[in-house]
């Protein structure tokens, strides 16, 4: 709906002005502009620091006990080299490893002709009394061609 203006004027009033009035726009926006450039200066005011120069320390950190337990082809097993009589001694070594603050890593290496029932079964023990940090060592005896 547009409104009609022609109607209803006598011939000598002046005409209505339609256009927006922009001088208060046109005011704000130099007060605007005005504000901007007094704060820039403010901004760019720099705070000196006298920061440590060199690198710092490491951090301490406890690097977690490596256990590495080998399985031989008859199933005997051996705890970083020290032979390990049977599968209850094993499990109480591993209770103990468990205890510590720091869980050591367990690396399991098996011999290239042992069974997979000794080692399944060090893999359970260990997964049942807690140990998480388990890992499998020489498995490239395992691959393809790995007789060279």
């Amino acid at each position: 709906m547009a409104i009609d203006f022609s109607k209803g004027q006598a011939a000598g009033d002046p005409d209505v002005l339609v256009d927006i009035n922009t001088t208060p726009l046109i005011d704000v926006m130099l007060v605007l502009l005005i504000m901007l450039i007094i704060t820039i200066p403010i901004q760019t005011h720099a705070v000196k620091l006298d920061l440590p120069v060199g690198t710092p320390p490491p951090p301490v950190a406890l690097q977690p006990q490596v256990i590495d337990i080998s399985v031989d082809f008859d199933g005997s097993l051996e705890w970083n080299g020290e032979p390990v009589t049977d599968r209850s001694a094993l499990e109480q070594r591993l209770a103990t490893a468990v205890r510590q603050p720091v869980q050591p890593e367990l690396h399991l290496r098996a011999d290239r002709l042992a069974s997979y029932k000794y080692v399944a079964e060090v893999l359970a023990s260990a997964q049942r009394l807690g140990l998480t940090k388990i890992g499998l060592v020489g498995n490239e005896q395992f691959l393809a061609g790995g007789d060279d």
